[in-house]
């Protein structure tokens, strides 16, 4: 994710301090939260999810969606309840294995589901929820209307819940598969490949498969007319973007995407998906968001927001935080290519004196210090990552040489494609990559709330 303005800016934070995850007395009934530190009652326990099936039928003029979703999941413990993630319209119908079950609403997004007979531990079971009703706009963290009336849905850590049913947490990586019907004029664009685009009558019936496993909030559909950009890299991978009415200016950026990508391939290894592309909507959103083979682009995107989202489809997306306090491995990792190794390689700029430059100008502001990189807290988790985090992996760059640190990002990528890791995984690898000891470095940079000191501000080449 990028924010507007956000470069070289320093953004106030409010701590918000999280509610326990709530205790479950009885052993057959799921979790409704896991406990992360941030939003301990996001995810759900009990079971494991392995493939989205959602249909969506949505009309523009009146905002009324009408939608099933089918989840495919493993119990990992006997059930007699479970609980999914769920704030969008009313649920009308839920079945488990084709039989009824109860069902009820509670909390901000629990679906607390009672089948008519227990899950069985190791078992798979698969759960369809229908609902329907009007889409109500979540102003850009989650479904959101567009000025045209067309609606997407975009944001971060939260926004799948607005539109279906899901396990909701970065623990719990599925495929995905999204059916569309809309007004013929209209156009759908998703996540993954367009296997299917028909007019049939006055509708437009659209599906989109990913067949490599999402998080929720990664997941996307945006409704609106679109035209279309076709690209394709040189290894035949097919790129297909897409513009809202008012977006076209945006067209002559993305049409760098080839270069775009192959940039951060050399960086980061091979590029983690089958296809590519963009959503440029035209909602005046204050983010962009790295959804998965397909960011969601803001009217106010430039080449540096389009290198940031993709950059993320390694860091985010392919390889993603076990918990939301490791926020940096995603937004410190985005930041630093699109600020630093994209204007260093592709533009020859002079990024040691960048990094001196920007100390200079903060290294005496307490307020550019105090929220630590890692563990920044709930609520402040999207703040110092975007403006310190490019320091930061830059110092350690320094610190232990450009062969060894692109060598080792490569290495941690590979090893952890489609899956999760932390930022405590991050420090252990890199220092077992590394033969100066790196505790203090890493102290230093990711726990503290003060400036580090000048052996860990000047390591090796930014040396005064």
């Amino acid at each position: 994710m990028r924010l507007s303005g956000l470069c070289s800016a320093v953004v106030a934070g409010v701590l918000v301090v999280a509610a326990p995850a709530v205790a479950q007395a009885d052993p057959f009934v799921g979790a409704p939260g896991l406990g992360d530190p941030y939003y301990p009652l996001d995810g759900n326990g009990g079971y494991d999810v392995g493939h989205y099936d959602v249909s969506i039928d949505y009309d523009p003029p009146t905002r009324h969606l009408i939608g099933q979703a089918r989840v495919e999941a493993r119990a990992t413990q006997g059930l007699s309840a479970f609980n999914l993630d769920f704030n969008g319209p009313e649920v009308r119908m839920v079945t488990v294995n084709g039989h009824p079950a109860a069902w009820n609403s509670n909390g901000e997004h629990e679906l607390t589901i009672t089948p008519s007979l227990p899950l069985l531990p190791g078992l798979p079971f698969v759960t369809i929820v229908d609902y329907a009703g009007p889409a109500v706009d979540a102003f850009g963290k989650g479904w959101t209307i567009a000025p045209s009336g067309g609606a997407f849905v975009a944001g971060e850590p939260h926004s799948a819940a607005t539109w279906y049913p899901l396990n909701d947490t970065p623990l719990d990586k599925a495929t995905f598969a999204l059916h569309a019907t809309v007004p013929a004029e209209w156009e759908v664009v998703s996540n993954g490949r367009r296997v299917q685009n028909e007019v049939q009558g006055a509708k437009r019936v659209v599906s989109w498969e990913s067949k490599h496993p999402v998080l929720g909030y990664l997941t996307t559909v945006a409704i609106d007319k679109f035209s279309f950009l076709e690209q394709r890299r040189a290894d035949g991978t097919p790129l297909l973007s897409a513009f809202a009415p008012e977006a076209e200016g945006n067209r002559e950026t993305e049409q760098r995407l080839p270069e775009i990508l192959d940039f951060a391939e050399n960086l980061y290894g091979p590029y983690p998906f089958d296809t590519a592309g963009g959503i440029y909507v035209d909602a005046e959103l204050e983010i962009s968001l790295e959804t998965q083979t397909r960011p969601i682009y803001a009217p106010w995107t430039d080449l540096e927001t389009v290198v940031h989202e993709i950059a993320h489809q390694w860091w985010g997306d392919a390889v993603s935080v076990r918990n939301w306090s490791d926020i940096c491995l995603n937004e410190c990792f985005a930041s630093y290519t699109a600020d630093y190794l994209w204007p260093e390689q592709k533009e020859g700029v002079d990024v040691d004196a960048q990094y001196r430059e920007t100390l200079a100008e903060y290294l005496d502001k307490p307020k550019f210090w105090q929220i630590p990189l890692f563990d920044p807290g709930a609520g402040r988790e999207f703040t110092s990552v975007y403006y310190r985090g490019p320091l930061f992996l830059h110092a350690l760059r320094k610190q232990i040489g450009d062969e060894v640190f692109f060598g080792a990002l490569k290495e941690f990528q590979r090893n952890r494609a489609y899956g999760n890791a932390s930022m405590p995984e991050f420090r252990t690898f890199i220092q077992s990559k590394s033969r100066t000891d790196l505790t203090g470095f890493f102290h230093a940079w990711l726990d503290t709330e003060e400036p580090p000191a000048d052996e860990y501000l000047y390591p090796g080449a930014l040396r005064v």
